[in-house]
């Protein structure tokens, strides 16, 4: 028996009673002998034996009982994968570990990630599991590090391609010498000795070629089958056939039909398609590389009586900062004094600056354009929008898409089919199309086993859902995981909250008319000054229209009808009809603007009417454009809203929308949506992502709105960095152009498969040209994924 000793993080717990009930439920576990619960600290400790109990045990009971246990998440670049069968094969190994929550690993950007117990594992765990399973793992603590990493490892397999091109040029040329239509070549006849062009294909075999071996050797020790299985089978083939037949056939020195340059180009075909690929993957992350590098490395930090340069990494919330006309913002921060223009465009893809002054917010990595602003610093590394942004495309990217278990299901069964097919095929050509004739049989199987690898099938996913994902964060589209980029390509139904969707979200004055013995700006004056002791919303949209200068020596606040104030010596009255009691005012100016959705206050001075003001929150510039695009591409459109019917339906007369649900409260917004999807529907909802947060739960996709200020990144699958509908626009389009081009990777995938494997078995495919063909259709599909960097989205 081994006793042990753990500690267990405990979230959930409101008070000593939660503890008490957890302590019980522990104690009650088969080998706990004793268990303390703490509930100030919200941890447990446990004393157990490991042979009876387990963190995986202990975790289960306490969900069991209505908590959680504080989990971990890590990333790690991996090194050594070459097809979907290994990052299948990873990710359930490390699935299976004690404590380990999540394991996700991604082919195409080479990452895996993990949430875990930290009292159960350690992050050393995950990576001697990995090695032990035949690859190379390193944390990523520090992005510079994870990216020098990979770097490192394409600079290590271009040079072994170098090195195995040099060994293989003088094979290929001799090979190319046996054609009819080359019969003019000359080849040195040293190279033409069959000692030398074994000399010329070993190192290539053994040593350019030995991470194909330890992959086959580990996969098969594993119990499972990759791509390194079928390469290391195929070349080993024409290798060792060439020596028996070096060593069968001593005394000639020339004319054997030997396959050393087959087993050699091979390979260095191979290494030359991993070396476009992972370049080619390292362009699909460029949209994160990019977001990494706009934050600048120093910053003008206030020490005593001077600004001073300093690390980013010695700046401290509450720090006074200066920045300069043109120069980037170091960190999240509060404008204390100065004027600028601040462009925002890396956080929410608008182009035009956006102007700043004391009270307002800047963001890290955003340009100040003309003017120096003295602010102070709010968040700092890794709590920064760009950095929440970063997290944000990170973990979309590294997550699995639900259309990417049909590449996962049949990679795992791939390869293993794809060596009884070439078993078969070598029995065919050996005894029935071509008896006894072992070259050709050779031949065959080889292509067949080359041609077969699955690295395409891999990559078809993963790297479209990079650069998809990738490129809609440049335009400020956050999605929160592949599956809800993909789920977004299916939606037939998109509900819009009105107030901050559709409309501005804050009234204002669209419409004053004073009747004709009063002068506009002297009314306007008046009403501005009066409204100005009002907090309403309504009243703040009047004060800012005019200006609020006047003198107002007595004010009063009448609840849902208006206001009195003596403003200037004069007896001003605003409010609706009802405050208006007595005196003639003009009500069917005031009709038609109601009819528009508008709320209209009418003035009096003095006890004589002087005309009226209408306030509305306004319709967003793009929203029109936005709503009918989305008809176009075939939505319904639904409106929904607190405000009155009336209001409502003359907003959505003005942007083209058909169904309207109004006078629905907060907590009532889910239903609605609940009842699109008994319809039948697949609905999208876009809202603030606050008040609309049971509702962006609800719908099958949720899209929150927001500015740089507000990102509700929890909020929602879906974060907008701008308050614009035609952001919206962007994501679906986006989501459809990803989907579409996953399964553009996914066809092709297996049709080269499909029409490549009974081409190699029935003989018209030289095993060389089945390894060209091999990398090139992994370069293809990474290729086509990248023209997502390249669409074309509403600006």
């Amino acid at each position: 028996m081994s006793t042990k000793k753990t500690e267990v993080a405990i979230t959930g717990m409101t008070c000593a009673a939660c503890a008490n009930r957890v302590e019980k439920g522990l104690q009650k576990l088969p080998g706990v002998s004793q268990a303390t619960v703490n509930f100030a600290t919200e941890k447990a400790s446990v004393v157990y034996d490991d042979e009876q109990a387990s963190a995986s045990a202990m975790q289960h009971k306490i969900e069991q009982l209505g908590y959680g246990v504080r989990q971990e998440e890590i990333d790690f670049s991996i090194q050594g994968m070459t097809c979907a069968n290994c990052s299948a094969r990873i990710e359930k190994v490390l699935g299976k570990m004690e404590g380990v929550q999540l394991a996700n690993v991604n082919l195409a950007m080479e990452t895996g990630h993990i949430s875990y117990n930290p009292n159960a594992v350690k992050p050393e765990d995950f990576i001697k599991r990995i090695q032990s399973l035949g690859y190379d793992a390193i944390l990523n603590q520090e992005s510079d590090e994870a990216a020098d990493y990979k770097q490192q490892e394409i600079k290590k397999k271009t040079r072994l391609f170098w090195i195995s091109a040099a060994f293989s040029f003088p094979l290929l040329w001799t090979m190319f010498s046996h054609f009819s239509f080359t019969s003019w070549m000359y080849v040195p006849d040293i190279l033409m000795n069959p000692l030398v062009q074994w000399g010329l294909a070993t190192p290539v075999q053994f040593w350019i070629g030995a991470s194909f071996y330890k992959g086959a050797y580990f996969s098969l020790k594993n119990k499972s089958a990759n791509m390194d299985v079928l390469v290391a089978l195929g070349t080993s083939a024409a290798y060792f056939y060439s020596v028996y037949l070096v060593l069968a056939n001593w005394n000639m020195s020339h004319n054997m039909g030997l396959y050393f340059e087959t087993s050699a180009v091979l390979i260095t075909l191979i290494i030359l398609g991993k070396v476009f690929e992972a370049r080619a993957k390292g362009r699909s992350s460029d949209a994160i590389k990019k977001l990494m590098k706009l934050q600048p490395q120093h910053a003008l930090v206030e020490r005593g009586d001077e600004f001073v340069s300093l690390p980013i990494s010695e700046v401290k919330t509450g720090d006074i900062l200066l920045i300069k006309p043109g120069a980037s913002i170091p960190v999240d921060a509060a404008v204390l004094s100065g004027n600028s223009a601040v462009d925002e465009s890396m956080l929410t893809g608008e182009s035009l600056p956006v102007d700043k002054e004391a009270g307002d917010a800047v963001f890290a990595a955003t340009v100040n354009s003309n003017g120096s602003l003295r602010v102070q610093a709010d968040k700092i590394g890794k709590d920064t929008v760009l950095s929440n942004i970063i997290r944000v495309v990170e973990q979309a990217q590294g997550s699995k898409a639900p259309i990417q278990r049909l590449a996962d299901q049949i990679s795992s069964i791939f390869v293993p089919v794809v060596v009884g097919i070439a078993v078969i095929t070598f029995i065919i050509w050996y005894f029935l199309v071509s008896p006894g004739n072992f070259p050709a049989a050779l031949e065959s199987t080889i292509a067949v086993l080359v041609i077969a690898c699955p690295c395409a099938l891999g990559l078809a996913t993963p790297t479209s859902i990079m650069a998809g994902s990738g490129r809609a964060a440049e335009q400020g589209v956050l999605f929160k995981t592949a599956e809800s980029l993909e789920n977004t390509k299916h939606i037939d139904t998109i509900v819009l909250d009105k107030t901050g969707t559709i409309t501005n979200g804050h009234p204002v004055v669209t419409d004053f008319i004073p009747v004709a013995n009063f002068d506009l700006t002297d009314l306007k004056n008046l009403a501005a000054s009066a409204e100005s002791q009002s907090e309403h919303p309504v009243a703040q949209a009047i004060s800012d229209f005019g200006d609020a200068n006047l003198n107002v020596s007595s004010f009063e606040a009448i609840p849902g009808h208006g206001i009195r104030a003596t403003v200037a010596n004069r007896q001003i009255v605003m409010g609706n009809r009802r405050l208006m009691e007595g005196i003639a005012i003009d009500e069917s100016q005031a009709e038609i603007f109601e009819r528009d959705g508008k709320t209209v206050m009418f003035i009096a001075v003095d006890g004589q009417y002087g005309g009226l003001v209408a306030v509305a929150d306004t319709v967003k510039e793009n929203a029109k454009q936005a709503i009918q695009e989305m008809r176009d591409m075939g939505l319904h459109v639904v409106m929904l809203t607190g405000d009155q019917e009336q209001t409502a339906m003359a907003i959505a007369k003005q942007v083209g929308i058909d169904e309207v649900f109004a006078g629905v409260l907060p907590a009532e917004k889910a239903d609605v949506i609940l009842k699109l999807q008994e319809q039948g529907r697949r609905v999208a909802m876009a809202g603030d992502g606050l008040n609309d947060a049971p509702a962006l739960a609800t719908a099958d996709v949720g899209m929150a709105m927001g500015t740089g200020t507000a990102i509700a990144m929890e909020a929602a699958d879906i974060t907008l960095m701008q308050g614009d509908l035609l952001r919206v626009v962007d994501a679906i389009r986006m989501s459809r152009l990803t989907v579409r081009n996953i399964k553009q990777n996914l066809f092709w995938a297996l049709a080269y498969n499909t029409i490549g494997i009974p081409i190699a078995a029935a003989g018209f495919l030289a095993p060389w040209l089945a390894g060209a063909a091999m990398a090139f259709s992994s370069v293809s599909v990474v290729m086509n994924a990248l023209r997502l960097q390249r669409v074309k989205l509403n600006k």
